[in-house]
Order: C-alpha cells, then structure tokens, then sequence
C-alpha cells in the first residue's frame, strides 16, 4: 500500500530537527509561550509582547464562564456516565455554535468590510438578520468580558479600529431599533483577533480552545465527585 504524503509549510523536519514554521522546535520551547505559538501557528510569525498580551487576555476572558454554559454542563453529563477525558472534551467543542461561542467568525467578517456601522446595521435590520457578536442571555446592558478585553487593547496602544466600529454598531442599533443588545465576548474577541492580524477562520477555534482548559477541570471535578450519571429530574 502507498504512503500518504502530505505537503505542508507549517512544519518540516531537517537533519533531526522539527521547525515549526521555520522556526526551531528546540528554541521555541526553550523561550516561547502558549499565545506566542498560536500566533506563530496561525499567523505566520511570532507575536510583539504587547500582541501577546492582548492574545492572553482574550485566551483568559474565554476560558471559564460556570457551569450552566452548555460548553460546561455538556462535558459534566458527559463524564458523568463514564465516558473518559477525551470523549468528554469532545462534547465541549460539539456544542460550539451560532448562538454560543461560534459567532467570533461571521462577526469578525462583519467587521471588516468596508461600509460603515451606519451602513451595515441598516442592511441587517432590513434583512431582520441577527448581527453576530451582539446580545447575550445574561448580560443586557453591557458584556463585562468584552468591555475588558477592549480597555486592554487601548492600554497596549492599539488602534482599536475594530472596537471602535463594533461599538458604533452596538450604538446603531440603539438608534436605528431603539434596542440595546451590547457588544458580547464574541464579537470583542472578533475585533481583537482582527487587530491582531489573525485570519477569521480561526474564530471558532480562539473560543474552544480556552474552554477546553475551563471543561477540563469541570470534567475532572466530576469525574472525582460525581458517584452516577446525572439526568433531569
């Protein structure tokens, strides 16, 4: 049977030695943090301190919002029956969707088109489609997670280009509508991501990422504490 032959630019081997996109394995795990090989993975290079920063704060603010997220409770019933850690992490990242933490993609491509806040709010509700990143179940005037990553990107002296027409929509949207859905995690994890230069697609993957930590944990706890499956009473 023929070998499977992949060609790919993120890693290579040469003399012994792993690169990761060019870059030595032996240096990278000699100085290099987790957010520094997300950028370097994702984005082709290695990031400035103060990307790093902005990229852990992001990686922080996702990775643990309690038990009743479906990404949290899901993996708990999960190992509860016994499944182990990898199946249960599993169910973590399926239950990512449209309407939990799978937004940061579509709202990240909202943010870099060219027409303005005004523009595309007013395309949106005459569509009656839902703006990605905006709204949350919980938080109603304002998503304190994504107020926080905004203020650490102006503390780093970003441009905050892309928080400034986020937020000009979340104002648009008072306007136009007379509704107040506030700015939520995702849609400041978009901006983020896009002063950061990392390329959309890695949306959804920037939020499971993080929650796998925080499902761990919970899988862990359960697994240690929980004596049956759990059910609906």
């Amino acid at each position: 049977m023929p070998s499977l032959t992949i060609e790919s630019n993120i890693s290579s081997n040469k003399d012994g030695e792993h690169f990761i996109r060019g870059k030595s394995l032996s240096s990278l795990v000699k100085r290099a943090t987790v957010a520094d090989m997300i950028m370097l993975l994702w984005r082709g290079k290695l990031p400035t301190k103060d990307q790093r920063a902005l990229l852990d704060t992001i990686l922080v603010a996702m990775v643990e919002h309690g038990v009743e997220s479906p990404s949290t409770f899901v993996p708990r019933i999960s190992a509860s029956t016994g499944n182990a850690m990898n199946a249960a992490l599993a169910t973590s990242a399926l239950v990512v969707g449209t309407k939990h933490g799978g937004a940061i993609e579509a709202a990240a491509h909202l943010l870099s088109q060219k027409e303005s806040a005004a523009e595309i709010v007013t395309e949106y509700l005459a569509q009656k489609k839902i703006l990605p990143g905006y709204g949350h179940r919980i938080y109603k005037e304002e998503d304190p997670r994504a107020t926080l990553i905004f203020k650490r990107a102006k503390q780093l002296k970003f441009k905050c280009t892309y928080f400034k027409k986020a937020y000009n929509m979340q104002g648009e949207l008072k306007k136009q509508k007379g509704i107040q859905l506030p700015l939520n995690i995702d849609g400041a994890a978009a901006a983020a991501m896009l002063e950061l230069g990392i390329d959309p697609a890695y949306g959804m993957a920037l939020f499971i990422i993080p929650r796998m930590i925080g499902a761990a944990a919970h899988i862990v706890e359960e697994q240690q504490t929980q004596k049956g499956y759990r059910r609906l009473k």
